[in-house]
Parts: C-alpha cells; sequence; structure tokens
C-alpha cells in the first residue's frame, strides 16, 4: 500500500471518528523495517544491518484546545484517549502511544492535545517492526506539532524509551533508529555500543528483499525474548568472573571472540552457545557489509545462511515455519540466502533473490509451505526507503 492511500485511510477515520480534518503540517510517516543480519546483537552492544523498508504507519491529526490525546487506529478499529495524568498500561496497542507521551513529558517535552488517525500496512507480531513504526510515528508527530525540531536520532531514542521503559520490552535500540533514519537503497550499519550510523548501499539491480511471512505470530513483551537477554546478561557475568572478560565489560562487544575456547570451557553449555552467536554474528555484519560494497551476493547469501544456522542452534530462536521457509528459499535457483528477521519465535524471513527470479522464488516457497502446513504464507516483496518524517 502507498503513503498516499495509508493517509486518505487515516484521513478518512479521522473525519469518521472525530469528525475532524487533518491540519496542514500534522500528517508524518513511519516506515518498519526488516533486518540484513546482525540479530539480538543490539542490546548486546553489537553491530546490525537494517534498512527502512517502503511499508509503515502514517498518522495524521488536528489540534484540539486542551491537553487531551484521542486516537484511533483504522488498523484495529480500536480507539483510545490518552490525558494529562499518568496513564495505566493495559497490555494493548495504546501503550506504545502512551509510552512516548510518557517519554516526552519525562523530558519536559511539550506535548500537544491531539486528535490522531493511524493507518499501516505492516503486520503485526511479524518482525517488521510494526511497533517501533508507530512509536516512531508518534514521537514525529509530536515533534512537528510541537514545533520542537528532533533530530531522528532523538525521537528514536524517545520511541526506545516508550517500549523499553513502559511497554516493557527490553529492546534494544535498532528497530527505532531504523525507522527514524533509514535511506533510500541503503542499509545502516548501525554500532549499538555509541549509535553511530553508516550507510551501506544496496546494489538494487542485481538484489530484491523478499519477506515471506510465517503467519507464527509472537509477543515480544513475553518471556522468551526476555529470557534470552537474561541469559546474555548471566553469560556475561560469569565471563567476567573468570576473568575471561575484562571486569570493566558490560555488553558482549566488550569481550575479546577469540576468547571462545576459554569461554566454551567456562560457561555452562547454554549460556556459551548464546555467546558464541553473538561474537560470531557480530563479524557476520561487517562481512556483509564488505561483501556488499565488493557486490558479492554469493558471499552475502552464505553469511545469510549462516546467521540463520547460528538463531537456530545457538541461540534457538526459530520455529519450524521458520526454517522450512529458509530451507525452500536457499533451495531455489534466483535465491542467494535466507534467513529470519527480527527475534524469532516467529514472524517473518527474508530472502535476497535476483530480481528476474523473485516471483519464481516466491511462487516456490509458497507451494513448498502450502505441502508442509497446509496454509499459503504472505509475501512482501520491498525496497529500502527513507526514514520517518512529514508527508
Amino acid at each position: 500500500m502507498s503513503s498516499q492511500a495509508l493517509f486518505d485511510g487515516a484521513a478518512a477515520a479521522l473525519h469518521a471518528v472525530f469528525g475532524r480534518e487533518p491540519e496542514a503540517g500534522l500528517a508524518v510517516q513511519a516506515p518498519g523495517r526488516v533486518n540484513l543480519i546482525g540479530e539480538h546483537t543490539d542490546y548486546n552492544g553489537g553491530l546490525v544491518l537494517p534498512l527502512a523498508i517502503d511499508r509503515g504507519t502514517v498518522a495524521v491529526a488536528a489540534r484540539r484546545n486542551d491537553a487531551l490525546l484521542r486516537v484511533h487506529s483504522t488498523s484495529l478499529g480500536a480507539t483510545g484517549v490518552i490525558g494529562a495524568g499518568a496513564f495505566a498500561r493495559g497490555g494493548g496497542w495504546l501503550d506504545y502511544v502512551a509510552g512516548v507521551v510518557a517519554a516526552f513529558r519525562s523530558e519536559r517535552l511539550p506535548v500537544a492535545g491531539l486528535d490522531v488517525a493511524l493507518a499501516s500496512d505492516l503486520p503485526r507480531e511479524s518482525g517488521l517492526s510494526s511497533s517501533a513504526s508507530l512509536e516512531v510515528a508518534i514521537a514525529t508527530l509530536l515533534d512537528v506539532a510541537g514545533h520542537l525540531g528532533l533530530d531522528g536520532a532523538a525521537r528514536a531514542r524517545l520511541a526506545h524509551r516508550a517500549e523499553n521503559e513502559f511497554v516493557g520490552v527490553p529492546c534494544g535500540r535498532m528497530d527505532q533508529l531504523a525507522s527514524a533514519l533509514g535511506q533510500r537503497s541503503c542499509a545502516l550499519r548501525i554500532d549499538c555500543r555509541d549509535f553511530s550510523v553508516r550507510a551501506v548501499p544496496l546494489p538494487g539491480e542485481r538484489m530484491r528483499v523478499l519477506i515471506v511471512d510465517s503467519g507464527v505470530r509472537r509477543q515480544l513483551a513475553g518471556g522468551d525474548y526476555g529470557r534470552r537477554r537474561a541469559e546474555c546478561e548471566a553469560g556475561l557475568a560469569a565471563a567476567r568472573d573468570t576473568g575471561i572478560a575484562p571486569a570493566t565489560a558490560s555488553t558482549w562487544r566488550d569481550v575479546d571472540p577469540a576468547r571462545l575456547d576459554d569461554l566454551e570451557r567456562a560457561l555452562e553449555p547454554a549460556l556459551f552457545r548464546r555467546a558464541r552467536h553473538v561474537l560470531t554474528e557480530n563479524a557476520r555484519v561487517d562481512a556483509v557489509c564488505a561483501a556488499l560494497e565488493r557486490g558479492d551476493l554469493a558471499r552475502v547469501g552464505a553469511l545469510l545462511r549462516a546467521g540463520q544456522a547460528s538463531l537456530r542452534d545457538d541461540f534457538e530462536v526459530s520455529r519450524a515455519e521458520l526454517d522450512v521457509l529458509c530451507e525452500l528459499g536457499d533451495a531455489t535457483p534466483g535465491c542467494y540466502g535466507s534467513r529470519l528477521t527480527g527475534a524469532g519465535f516467529g514472524g517473518c524471513t527474508i530472502h535476497l533473490v535476483e530480481p528476474a527470479r523473485a516471483r519464481d522464488v516466491a511462487a516456490a516457497i509458497r507451494s513448498g509451505f502450502a505441502q508442509r502446513f497446509g496454509r499459503e504464507p504472505a509475501f512482501h516483496l520491498v525496497a529500502a526507503a527513507e526514514g520517518a518524517g512529514a508527508l
């Protein structure tokens, strides 16, 4: 769906639900993202390589004369109200909006009273950062409504605070940074230790990004994601205690990958596997960047396959549906490589494909998956897009 179509849907909802028309300047968009490689490394101070995609969230608004935010989601057909006082978390979609409002207020940034309508063409709970897209869209809307002049990194930080501190997902900042800072035809190498960002051009004439939705939904606010993060922290604490990691190490980025053999002897097997994934995944991110810059897509594909094996075996976040999607893609001519994208436990896979063979790869995956699971998966052929901003 185009941004224009999303705008039209949001504008129609603003009129139907609140009897308002979008005001000039109060229409923004924030893309979703797909991660080429670098999974579960962001909260470990590591490297990631996402790209903003040409699907996302549009927010349109009209000003109010009070401090209320009335918000309607066209995707859910739901409406909520956020007042000037404390907001009690309800465990639903409105928490993501309220979390951004809370982050703004905690930093003494003004929050204008608004009637807001939201429209999105991102599937929820699928690994394409629908929540970060929503948060960054709200942060961008509050920025332009208040004439605050925040840059993309600041809006990403506020959006991340919403998900981390208010919603309660212990995620890193990758998703919000990718949504806020995306660049057309580029991936972003983000160093999650200092949040520096470097654009990595993509050879768009030679590759397309095919995303396949497994149909398996997952909730990151639930236990599995938090357990993986806790395991990473426990492994790092044990590495410090044994002297393998420096006493000052605050993330796995501070640990020398050359100490993997020592780590294997010192850590419990599960904690060692988590550490091995993080340390080798950081190396894969830089290797993919170098291969993209050389135009070596065969090497990129091999690194994606290695990343999937590590996510499946060492980090244990894959599912049978995700494994099958990757196997089907990798077995089809025209596919350079495949892996799950996002946190895992469900969601989507990413496949780098030759443009002329994208339909053939999609058809082979669809047929093979239907034979195995009795249903056809949804597909998205996406391009790298610009980050959040005014429409």
